[in-house]
């Protein structure tokens, strides 16, 4: 072997070997996988890991006399993960197609393919027909070294077929991802059967582990994401259906005073109060980007409310000439709720909120200031921090959005919302 080919061989298997070490190690770690899916791409990575260590030893016992005898083993084992690689994708693809593996037939086709081609190597072991080592301890193919890589050929042939039939059962990365995978196994395998494309085999390799790693991360990310959506949208659930029961009490009891009152102002405090839990019921089962417009009359509503009990202790301004947008639900409002749970002092005088909007170069801001108190962070009360968080954290996850909070001039409190229009789910049309 020349000296130019084994140093490209074991750069090749470092490399590889650098790949599986981090595959194992991340597939192990990140729970967003899933149990069956972990466990897949452990074995796969420990497979590889192992593969590339027998190729190695390989590659030492063409230069030592004394691993000549340990050749044929070595090979064995060689040949016996390469099979077991080519194998794995079949049930990979009927994992992701929801599929019975065990009592598919497509499995079992492979699993017999898999089994001759284990069958014919366990008889290679005892005879020089299929390979064996030459004088100078290279490695020769026999002349009936095709028939033992025609298992082979056909396994990875039914891989590449059962992929094309299961496509529309797969998503379309998923899809893509296997196909690297298999449709330059299938041609490299069955060259091997006529020429030493010994090579060919740890280029396919890589580019099947890359394939695989780039595969579990892409699934991983997207899985966690999800899970942290809807971790912050049972939050939201949560916050908005553990209404304040005091907010609930006082509408119902300004509703009632008004009744004698001023019969026209409670049926105008009844429609705002009716239409506040109506959007807020909407919004909780809402899971995608609404309009801004909507998101505006829910929090229109619920401040109409809270003026009719205050009255002039609080006072409200819209600036909003910008609402072709979108964001998450329960934005805006919980905000404004904020913006009056903490703001309101009788002692300190009328609480006056604004609410603006404005375009920018990159997207559209919404601030949302109040002259009261002012939002203190390294205060002990954890409630305005939960509420505001859970507001930045689906803001992040939903349309890569930000929440800022800021001492107001003057006193008070401002929060802003950036959202950037970027993003096409963003845009309201």
């Amino acid at each position: 072997m020349t000296d130019w080919l084994t140093v490209a061989y074991f750069s090749i298997g470092s490399a590889l070997l650098a790949v599986s070490i981090i595959g194992v190690a991340f597939s192990a770690g990140m729970p967003a996988l899933g149990r069956w899916n972990r466990r897949f791409f452990v074995l796969f990575f420990s497979l590889l890991f192992l593969y590339i260590i027998v190729i190695l030893l390989e590659l030492i016992s063409y230069s030592s006399p004394e691993m000549v005898k340990a050749q044929r083993v070595i090979i064995l084992f060689e040949f016996l993960f390469f099979s077991v690689l080519t194998l794995m994708p079949m049930p990979l693809l009927l994992h992701c197609a929801k599929e019975d593996i065990k009592g598919s037939r497509l499995f079992r086709a492979a699993v017999s393919l898999w089994g001759v081609f284990v069958a014919l190597l366990i008889a290679a072991q005892f005879t020089n027909a299929f390979y064996g080592t030459n004088p100078e301890l290279a490695y020769v193919r026999g002349p009936w070294f095709p028939l033992l890589i025609a298992p082979a050929v056909a396994l990875t042939l039914l891989n590449t077929v059962s992929l094309f039939l299961k496509r529309k059962k797969l998503s379309k990365e998923l899809f893509v991802a296997l196909l690297i995978y298999l449709l330059p196994a299938a041609i490299m395998v069955f060259l091997y059967m006529f020429a030493a494309v010994e090579i060919l085999v740890s280029f396919w390799l890589v580019l099947c582990a890359i394939t695989m790693f780039g595969l579990i991360f892409r699934k991983s990310v997207k899985e966690y994401m999800n899970q942290q959506r809807e971790i912050a949208n049972q939050r939201a659930n949560v916050m908005v259906l553990q209404m304040r029961p005091h907010f609930i009490y006082n509408t119902l009891m300004s509703i009632y005073s008004l009744c004698n009152q001023d019969p026209g102002k409670a049926r105008q405090v009844t429609k705002d109060f009716t239409d506040y839990l109506r959007k807020n019921f909407t919004a909780v089962a809402s899971e995608n980007l609404i309009p801004f417009s909507a998101e505006l009359e829910h929090t229109r509503a619920y401040l109409a409310v809270e003026q009719a009990q205050y009255e002039e202790m609080l006072t409200v301004d819209y600036d909003t000439p910008f609402i072709r947008f979108r964001l998450p639900p329960l934005t805006l409002q919980p905000i404004a709720e904020n913006a009056v749970k903490h703001g309101i002092d009788p002692y300190a005088g009328p609480l006056h909120i604004s609410i603006r909007t404005r375009q920018t170069s990159d997207g559209c801001e919404i601030t949302v200031e109040n002259n009261g108190a002012g939002f203190d962070p390294a205060a002990n009360n954890d409630e305005p921090h939960i509420a505001l968080n859970n507001i930045r954290q689906r803001l992040q996850m939903m349309c890569g959005g930000e929440l800022t909070i800021a001492p107001r001039n003057g006193g008070g409190t401002m929060v802003k919302v950036t959202i950037p229009l970027q993003n096409p789910e963003a845009v309201q049309e």
